[in-house]
């Protein structure tokens, strides 16, 4: 399980480090893609492959199913290490979360997130004014702490 928040650097080749445990549970190659909220997401191929399945699912006569997916898939690119233990991160995806010198590495279950330390720092402050108020409607999806 990916947990942690981290902060890292990308050099000036798109090339980031991520951390030691992450890399472990990440393995030898893994998918990064276009994440919600304007980051990234970078998924173990064990964890693609359960994604891909229940995105393949998705009704292709609804249009929102359509783009959701054309957007997720048109994104997506295998990755591995480099001997130092970075990842190049794509320009294009590197566009889509505005990353540029400062980011953040977080853990969330089955997946880890890459965001611009200041779309981070952003989103972190109105989501922990809200945070009470979203654990409430977790209720509604049978969901209790």
């Amino acid at each position: 399980m990916f947990m942690g928040e981290f902060q890292h650097s990308i050099d000036d080749k798109g090339r980031i480090i991520i951390p030691a445990k992450f890399r472990e549970l990440l393995g030898n190659s893994f998918v990064a893609t276009r994440g919600l909220d304007q980051c990234l997401f970078i998924y173990p191929m064990d964890e693609w492959g359960i994604l891909e399945q229940k995105l393949k699912s998705l009704p292709l006569m609804k249009s929102d199913a359509r783009a959701f997916t054309r957007f997720f898939f048109s994104g997506a690119t295998e990755c591995d290490w480099d001997k130092q233990g970075r990842v190049n991160l794509p320009s294009n995806l590197r566009q889509y979360a505005k990353l540029d010198k400062e980011c953040v590495v977080i853990g969330v279950s089955n997946r880890v997130e890459i965001w611009s330390k200041d779309v981070w720092e952003q989103y972190f402050q109105q989501s922990e004014g809200a945070f009470n108020d979203i654990a409430e409607k977790l209720v509604d999806f049978n969901f209790d702490l």
